[in-house]
């Protein structure tokens, strides 16, 4: 069997005076090494993209992280420059790519930006700058040139028994790492809570009665997909779903 297709939907960036679809390159390695998938680059098109003829033709979807933040109009929130940068191709793409899945029953793993981008998808709103919220914790990456430093594995996040979550990397304490200024606050309605952090962000959410694999997490577990078992078996597991949602298209 041919390696199944997942979509990984693009920013759009400034390199060098000019645009580009760009994906950093550690959740294409993931994809393939952790999931053992073949990742598509979406462009990220503020008009023009067809969903439904992508979807017809990958078995998944990763959505990553990414510098920008979701545009708050889009969750009724109040833009300011503070809470930038944005890239509204980005939410053009990746929020209908996300809710059509999930209708379709195609699995879905989100990824930081991602989480936000399933809340806000499925009707929740988010709450920025939320090391400035009484009682929170500065979810913020380190500043620091080495990579492995800002993805740094760094606090733990409590899995709830009985969720999908806990049936991947079981209930209780696991350790992740951190780099976000945004978190979910009022959280989709159709949005289950899989993980909170002590401080009592949300830090994983499934998709109540999706026909598939359908979780966000806000931390990054692909930097360390090789290295952490945790990250290992998140990405294993959407890998098997993506292998049986291709088998049973193909019939």
């Amino acid at each position: 069997m041919t390696k199944p297709l997942v979509a990984i939907p693009a920013d759009l960036r400034e390199l060098d005076g000019a645009l580009w679809h760009a994906v950093t390159a550690q959740y294409v390695n993931a994809a393939v090494l952790g999931a053992e998938v073949m990742p598509v680059l979406v462009p990220a098109l503020e008009k023009g993209a067809d969903i439904d003829a992508l979807l017809d033709r990958m078995d998944g979807v990763l959505i990553s992280g990414s510098r920008s933040n979701v545009h708050p109009s889009l969750y009724n929130g109040q833009a300011t420059e503070a809470h930038g940068p944005f890239d509204p191709a980005r939410d053009a793409t990746s929020l209908p790519l996300i809710a059509r899945a999930i209708e379709r029953g195609i699995p879905l793993l989100a990824i930081c930006r991602g989480i936000q981008e399933l809340n806000v998808a499925l009707g929740g709103t988010l709450d920025n700058e939320i090391q400035d919220l009484p009682d929170r914790a500065d979810h913020r990456k380190p500043e620091h040139e080495d990579r492995d430093v800002m993805y740094g594995i760094r606090h733990p996040v409590i899995v709830a028994e009985g969720t999908c979550l806990a049936d991947v990397l079981g209930a209780g304490p696991v350790q992740v790492n951190s780099l976000h200024r945004q978190a979910i606050s009022q959280k989709a309605p159709r949005l289950a809570i899989e993980a909170v952090a002590e401080d009592g962000t949300i830090e994983a959410v499934s998709v109540i009665d999706a026909p598939a694999f359908a979780i966000g997490v806000q931390w990054h577990p692909e930097y360390w997909v090789t290295k952490d078992e945790p990250s290992d078996k998140l990405f294993r597991a959407f890998g098997d779903a993506v292998r049986a949602y291709a088998k049973a298209k193909a019939g």
